[in-house]
């Protein structure tokens, strides 16, 4: 049976449902306000500095700025290296809507090439969008006035000013000064491993080689920055706070640029090199690689067609042959041998033996290892093998002394390892051992090995640079001193003062070798100047000074036996190369000088007379100041 329906109870019973839904949600939206105020009390309080540090950091920026590079000077106080202003066209990314569009219309005032493009994508790429970058640099005064007329159709685009390095010797240093260029991916992978990518936020440049990159901290300063406050676009407001930025410190050489001009000339392009030491600490003045290339192409980003032709000139100008270049140290390395054998008791100052023009192993019937002169040069003493570069006399010697010993002595003159010339571009050559041997080559060491090292032959092989610092050690009875190009530093401000400050490496001496055996091998290098058949005589006819040296033939390919040499028929990159290492005056040394000139032929007659010349600027030049004076 139905229940009949009463509307009094029902009503009651949807006030109650109502009441009930009523009281639920008030006590949600009481919830809902409760959690509200307390998320309110948490931002505006618990995490109040917080979010004034994000907001401030939306609305302040910190922009680093870029230090002033250091200047390079000679010693002289001639500057090598400037900062000069310059004009780019930069572009902040931010700032431009449609990039493709502002290039294009920038192609239709300025003429930028797709490569210009390709370098400014490339570095847009990682540069931060409210960071300029640039598209063109190197504006001229055309270009410039050329744009300001239409600037203000391109927002976010603007010709900036500021300071590049200029080179004004051109190739005349380049091998020593190197050069600065863009930052690329590896500096900055260097950087980030020494934790300097901070001090280098604001700079685009960076040395890459010689001078410029070995001193690079001490050039580059540190960087400064400025607080500044930004709108909502980006735009800078005001400048709350500005930390100036320190300049690199400046760089006074050794180097005398007169001088260094005067030796380029000299080898008037030829491929060779020459190196000028001062004596009395090892100070280089004067470093010439030749063929060389003008740096200033790559402190602006050099075409890809103009670094291909550099890189695939068959002369290879971008080589700093003064330390990179490897060759056969040939007779130049006697006098050094000479003293190690009068040491070792190997021979005394009174052996002599005679040349028939050959040496043959003893008790072999091995190819006889010819003279140079092809008929020989009767009985000689030490004095009289180095007068006369006597080849023969220094197989005996190698031979008794063997290449245990022989190597031993040559590298406490600095073969076989760094010189310390403060560039990083340096090869350590080759001092063969029988260890290297077997390592290289996987055979052991034979006799026959050791005979040609005895003249500077065979697996031997040096730098320039070693050569005329083992010459250093030669002069110094012993000494050893590595070369160096810095002679001081000059704080941003500072006067600039001839005065040396640096201190120059140094290394273990040869000790124990009387100075009577430094003066046999000194006697000997003199006579090769201005003995009756001294080999560098006709050079030194004439000359108001003594000088010593000691010339060089270092043999490119070998002969086969009965055959004869004819640099005239010789293919030129087959042809011998002249080495000539020397010092003068002999009693008061003002200067020593390395040359080598590849595939010129005989040391005597093509090295020693560029030497000659050297040591005639040098020498001749201060005595008529003195004069004067």
């Amino acid at each position: 049976m139905l229940r009949k329906r009463n509307p009094i109870r029902d009503y009651l019973a949807e006030a109650r449902l109502f009441r009930n839904r009523a009281i639920v949600s008030f006590v949600g939206i009481v919830l809902m306000m409760g959690i509200l105020v307390a998320n309110l009390y948490n931002i505006q309080v618990n995490q109040y500095q917080d979010y004034k540090t994000r907001s401030n950091d939306n609305r302040i920026k910190v922009v680093p700025i870029a230090p002033n590079r250091g200047l390079i000077y000679d010693r002289n106080g001639v500057l090598l290296a400037e900062n000069r202003p310059v004009f780019n066209l930069e572009i902040i990314p931010e700032k431009v809507k449609d990039m493709d569009d502002t290039i294009t219309r920038l192609q239709q005032i300025l003429q930028i090439t797709p490569e210009q493009i390709a370098a400014f994508d490339k570095e847009r790429r990682q540069t931060r969008r409210f960071n300029s970058v640039p598209l063109l640099t190197q504006l001229t005064q055309q270009e410039v006035a050329k744009f300001s007329v239409q600037q203000y159709k391109f927002p976010g685009v603007s010709v900036t000013a500021n300071l590049k390095r200029f080179y004004p010797y051109g190739e005349v240093l380049t091998h020593v000064l190197g050069y600065v260029s863009r930052i690329n991916d590896r500096d900055m992978r260097r950087l980030e491993q020494e934790g300097k990518e901070a001090n280098y936020q604001a700079t685009r440049d960076i040395g890459k080689l010689g001078i410029e990159r070995y001193y690079e901290d001490v050039l580059h300063g540190t960087a400064g920055y400025q607080e500044v406050e930004v709108n909502s676009r980006g735009r800078i407001i005001r400048t709350l706070k500005y930390v100036p930025p320190t300049p690199g410190k400046d760089i006074v050489l050794n180097l005398d640029i007169d001088l260094q001009v005067y030796v380029h000339n000299l080898l008037e392009g030829r491929r060779g090199s020459a190196v000028v030491l001062d004596p009395k600490d090892n100070g280089v003045l004067a470093m010439v690689s030749s063929p060389s290339y003008d740096p200033n192409a790559f402190v602006h980003g050099i075409s890809s067609k103009a670094y291909s032709a550099l890189l695939n000139d068959k002369n290879r100008p971008l080589v700093n042959r003064t330390t990179l270049g490897i060759y056969p140290p040939a007779s130049t390395v006697k006098p050094f041998i000479a003293v190690s054998a009068l040491e070792e008791g190997v021979i005394t100052p009174n052996t002599t033996r005679n040349d028939p023009g050959y040496w043959r192993i003893p008790n072999s019937k091995t190819r006889p290892f010819r003279d140079w002169s092809r008929w020989g040069h009767g009985t000689v003493n030490v004095t009289k093998a180095l007068e006369e570069s006597v080849d023969t006399f220094f197989y005996q010697v190698a031979y008794d002394m063997g290449i245990d010993r022989l190597s031993t002595w040559m590298m406490k003159f600095g073969f076989g390892d760094y010189t310390g010339i403060d560039i990083h571009e340096e090869s350590t050559a080759n001092m063969p051992t029988r260890e290297w041997k077997m390592a290289r080559h996987r055979t052991p060491w034979y006799q026959g090995d050791t005979i040609p090292v005895g003249i500077g032959q065979g697996y031997w092989t040096a730098t320039p640079m070693q050569i005329a610092k083992a010459t250093s050690v030669l002069v110094h009875h012993g000494e050893v001193i590595a070369p160096h190009l810095l002679r001081s530093t000059i704080n941003n401000g500072d006067k600039f003062s001839t005065q040396k400050e640096t201190e120059y490496t140094t290394y273990p001496p040869i000790t124990g070798v009387p100075d009577k055996y430094w003066n046999i091998a000194i006697e000997g290098m003199h006579l090769v100047n201005h003995g009756s058949r001294g080999t560098a005589r006709r050079a030194f006819y004439g000359s108001e000074y003594q000088s010593a040296g000691k010339s060089g033939t270092a043999q490119v390919f070998g002969l086969a036996e009965g055959q004869k040499y004819n640099a005239d028929e010789l293919a030129e990159h087959l042809r011998d190369h002249a080495l000539y290492t020397s010092f003068a005056p002999v009693d008061n040394p003002q200067a020593i000088v390395t040359i080598v000139l590849e595939n010129a032929g005989g040391g005597s007659s093509h090295g020693a007379p560029v030497a000659r010349q050297i040591f005639d600027h040098i020498i001749l030049k201060k005595d008529d100041k003195a004069k004067q004076e």
